[in-house]
């Protein structure tokens, strides 16, 4: 079958289109037909090596992926399925385990589902631990404790690179939750679009410092949390942009730079940073389980809709993939699947 390939760990040009093996479901996984598959910096961080636990290539890579999934000799069984593995989603087929797929909206194209699991589970789950779910879906967290002890505000959230994949999701989640949000961006182009979303304050920073403009608009209060996936100094940038008892969630280091920390004004603030892991969480069905249904629930209601930017065939996806790296996408850049025949 055909697949994306990841030859060696030296960067996009390590990217080929290959022939390799079909894989088998091991107990607990479903094989699926996949129809396009949604890519992500983690994919972009893996071909340099710098995404945790990555195998020694050669490899096929892809996180996210949608589909048909597919019960005895290649035959479907009809169930359209959306789905998160660690690797091995950008081929004609993959597998995964029952846990991590999903049922694919009627109303959906391949495309916008392979543009569904990591964005929503990622943006709902970072309000979850800056503790804006109401109810909390699991336990309380620190921030809905605090909350609950004090009178009700609405709460603020900066979200970095809020044009991307997840910045769009969490827009769209953050508006159904009541959050007022501002978020940062390299093009007013983009900016604009998002704002169409739900966002209240867009920030070009490279026409203007973020922390600046978020202290002068929250008269110097600051946000309750920051969604950051940026690392390096911005970690550090971000937490001097928080409220008293706020938090950054951690989900990201696209800069590829390790996160530096601002103890002191951590200590200030009585503020913190907190890692989001997708792949870590979306072990744990106690999380997960709420947060789907939650979501799925919204998308009944025709209130989540996944952001496309650019769509390009497997064979285009080094372009794909430079697109990503040089930050001229909007939304979610989906990679379709040609099928063989048979």
């Amino acid at each position: 079958m055909k697949a994306l390939v990841l030859t060696r760990l030296s960067g996009l040009d390590a990217l080929a289109v290959q022939n390799v093996p079909e894989p088998t479901a091991k107990a607990g996984q479903t094989l699926v037909r996949v129809g396009a598959g949604g890519l992500n910096f983690a994919d972009l961080m893996t071909t340099m090596g710098g995404y945790p636990g990555t195998p020694a290539p050669p490899l096929v890579v892809g996180r996210e992926f949608a589909g048909v999934e597919i019960s005895g000799a290649n035959e479907t069984s009809g169930r359209r399925v959306m789905g998160y593995a660690q690797w091995a989603a950008f081929a004609e087929k993959t597998s995964a385990y029952s846990n991590m797929l999903w049922a694919i909206p009627d109303h959906w194209t391949d495309e916008q589902a392979a543009a569904f699991p990591v964005n929503y589970f990622t943006a709902y789950l970072a309000y979850w631990q800056a503790g804006m779910t109401s109810p909390p879906m699991w336990g309380q967290t620190p921030s809905a404790v605090q909350r609950s002890e004090a009178p009700r505000r609405t709460p603020r959230v900066l979200i970095h690179a809020v044009a991307g994949g997840v910045g769009t999701a969490a827009v769209q989640v953050g508006q159904l939750l009541g959050v007022y949000m501002y978020g940062t961006s390299s093009s007013d182009e983009k900016l604009a679009r998002v704002k169409t979303l739900g966002l209240q304050h867009a920030i070009n920073y490279k026409q203007h410092d973020y922390e600046e403009v978020v202290k002068n608009l929250t008269h110097g209060e600051g946000v309750d949390a920051v969604f950051e996936m940026l690392g390096g100094e911005h970690t550090a940038k971000s937490t001097r942009c928080l409220r008293d008892f706020g938090r950054v969630i951690q989900y990201g280091t696209a800069t590829g730079k390790p996160p530096k920390l601002d103890l002191r004004a951590m200590y200030a603030k009585s503020a913190s940073v907190q890692g989001l892991w997708l792949t870590y969480l979306a072990q744990k069905p106690e999380i997960m389980d709420p947060a789907w249904q939650q979501l799925s629930a919204w998308i009944a209601q025709g209130k989540l809709t996944p952001q496309i930017g650019h769509v390009f065939p497997l064979e285009r996806a080094v372009e794909a993939y430079k697109l990503l790296e040089e930050g001229k996408n909007y939304g979610k850049v989906v990679l379709t699947i040609a099928r063989a025949p048979g």
